[in-house]
């Protein structure tokens, strides 16, 4: 849900769900030249559903062109910025209401669509928190609160998004390690590896907001980078080990820039074998709990990443959404949201079973174009002007 309100002035816009709560609520500073979205969902934790999708489109387009726009802010209401899409309205659209995998495709394609349309908004966004629709923009805040993770292959899905873009652009090779074990990074992590580009503690985010209203007439790129610079500290890293997978680049770099998933593990069973530590079994784990499917595909899908733009990514990771809700190499999407958001047993049935099952030909049906007589199209992205605004910080 998105609250879209002014701040500072009685007029307020917004969306309602049911129950009469807005989705997005929208504010306006006195002088119009800031808009401050809110993400208003928190028991779903932000999950974007598409009537928030839709909204958000038309707010982002429609200040675009407004020329007294200068910055736009988007944050969450509550403890989570936004855990991106919700796959219980398409779980249920296709496999408990037997709808066309095409209802799933139709709102994957409009999340994606947002995420390019972020990725080179010409206006000055900030996004305090989150993954997905917030880390396209140019500055992204982290706090000791924030939680980023994207546990795709727990769900028989892939990182998404636009992920192949981004985490491909982490150090090394860290990007994989993220998005094939669903690691947790907190506030200070995030911004050691790019993800965030500020940190503010969470007790001063009032005040900084406050103060990015203030932009008036200046050079709103300069006059947010000054007052976020004022703002932001530079958290140490957490020293407890289970933590701690940013000190450990040297062992992530070697196992997770090997080939292919099977050898990745086996390079992790080495070092656990000659250097035995928590960290390392967790992420041993994390992997064999996986979808084996899920992580063949995910691993193929960053390393295309490297080599592409954020639209040609989205175009790829289009294709492979659509031909998971088809579920005809594999139906893990499905059994991952009955383990994990329906029965939540946590002990799901994949198939493929292993590794060695999950056949090179069936990952490469994966990233063809779905073979549908109905007029099936590839993902249509709008042409912008503005190149990506994404900077990933070196460590």
């Amino acid at each position: 849900m998105l609250n879209v309100s002014k701040k500072n002035h009685s007029s307020h816009n917004s969306i309602r769900n049911r129950q009469g709560r807005s989705d997005i609520k929208s504010k306006w500073p006195q002088r119009l030249s800031v808009r401050i979205l809110t993400l208003n969902r928190p028991k779903q934790l932000n999950a974007l559903n598409s009537n928030m999708i839709t909204r958000l489109m038309q707010l982002f387009l429609e200040y675009e062109e407004d020329p007294n726009v200068k910055i736009v802010i988007l944050k969450g209401q509550g403890r989570a910025f936004c855990v991106g899409g919700d796959p219980l309205p398409v779980f249920r659209d296709i496999v408990i209401q037997g709808k066309s995998w095409r209802v799933g495709a139709d709102f994957f394609s409009e999340q994606y669509k947002l995420d390019h349309f972020m990725a080179t908004y010409s206006k000055v966004q900030i996004s305090i928190g989150g993954a997905g629709i917030s880390v396209h923009g140019r500055f992204r805040i982290a706090t000791e609160k924030t939680v980023f993770a994207m546990p795709e292959t727990e769900l028989g899905l892939f990182p998404d998004v636009g992920a192949s873009y981004f985490l491909s652009r982490l150090p090394g090779f860290f990007g994989e390690y993220v998005g094939l074990t669903g690691a947790r990074l907190d506030g200070a992590e995030m911004l050691a590896c790019g993800l965030a580009t500020h940190f503010v503690p969470s007790s001063r985010l009032n005040a900084l907001e406050a103060d990015l209203c203030k932009v008036g007439s200046s050079d709103p790129v300069t006059f947010a980078s000054a007052i976020l610079n004022a703002y932001t500290k530079h958290p140490k890293l957490k020293q407890h080990t289970f933590n701690s997978s940013l000190r450990r680049l040297d062992v992530i770099d070697r196992c997770f820039s090997r080939r292919t998933m099977e050898e990745i593990i086996s390079a992790l069973e080495k070092e656990a074998t000659e250097k035995p530590n928590e960290w390392i079994s967790a992420t041993i784990r994390a992997l064999k709990k996986a979808s084996p499917a899920s992580l063949k595909i995910s691993l193929r899908s960053i390393r295309e990443g490297r080599f592409q733009g954020v639209g040609q990514c989205l175009i790829r990771e289009y294709r492979m959404v659509c031909n998971v809700l088809k579920r005809e190499i594999s139906k893990d999407f499905v059994e991952g949201c009955r383990a994990v958001v329906i029965d939540k047993d946590r002990n799901p049935k994949w198939e493929p079973r292993s590794l060695e099952e999950m056949k090179d030909n069936m990952v490469e049906r994966y990233f063809e174009r779905v073979d549908e007589e109905d007029g099936w199209e590839d993902l249509k992205l709008s042409p912008r002007k503005n190149l990506p605004a994404l900077i990933i910080a070196k460590l």
